[in-house]
C-alpha cells in the first residue's frame, strides 16, 4: 500500500512545509490508515500533528465537536459530520489543515441510501471546509485503503489550488 502512496504523501509534505502548515486526521471507517500513510514518511513529525480515530459516535461528539443533531438526522456517514470532524481535528491538534473519513466499508452495514463502499471525506483548511461523497468498490480493506488515499489526495488538490 505505502509504495503506491509515497509520491502522494511526499507532495502533501512539500506543500505543507512550503506554507509552514501542519495537518491532522479524523478517521472513522479508515481506522487510522490515513495517519499511517502520513507517518510512514520519515520527517512527518515536521508537518503531521496527529489524529483521532473516532469510530464511535460518542467519540465524534466528545473529541471532535460533531453535533448530536447531525448524527441523529443525517447519520455519521454524511457531509456535515465529516466537515465537523475535519474542523474538530484542527481544533484538537492546532493544525491548519485536516482530513476526515466516515463511511460504510462493509461487508455489512450498507443501506439503499448508503450502500457498502459509500464514504464521505471531509477536509479543513484555514477554517474552511469541503466534503465529497465517494462510492468505492472492493473488499472492506480495499474500500478503506481507497478512502485513506483519496483523503490525502483531496488535501493535496486543495493546497495546490491555494496560492503559496
Amino acid at each position: 500500500m505505502l509504495d503506491e502512496n509515497d509520491a502522494l504523501v511526499e507532495e502533501l509534505a512539500s506543500l505543507l512545509l512550503a506554507r509552514g502548515m501542519r495537518c491532522a486526521t479524523a478517521e472513522s471507517c479508515t481506522g487510522g490508515l490515513a495517519g499511517a500513510m502520513l507517518t510512514a514518511r520519515p520527517g512527518s513529525s515536521d508537518w503531521y500533528l496527529g489524529g483521532v480515530i473516532s469510530y464511535a459516535n460518542e467519540v465524534k461528539k466528545r473529541l471532535l465537536g460533531v453535533r448530536e443533531e447531525d448524527l441523529a438526522t443525517v447519520g455519521a456517514v454524511s457531509e456535515p459530520v465529516v466537515r465537523s470532524m475535519a474542523l474538530g481535528a484542527c481544533t484538537a491538534t492546532g493544525a491548519e489543515a485536516a482530513m476526515s473519513t466516515s463511511g460504510v466499508a462493509g461487508p455489512g452495514g450498507g443501506t439503499k441510501e448508503k450502500p457498502v463502499g459509500t464514504v464521505w471525506i471531509g477536509w479543513a483548511l484555514n477554517g474552511g471546509t469541503r466534503a465529497k461523497v465517494f462510492r468505492f468498490t472492493g473488499s472492506r480493506d480495499e474500500v478503506r485503503v481507497q478512502a485513506a488515499r483519496q483523503a490525502v489526495a483531496g488535501l493535496v488538490a486543495w493546497l495546490k489550488e491555494e496560492k503559496a
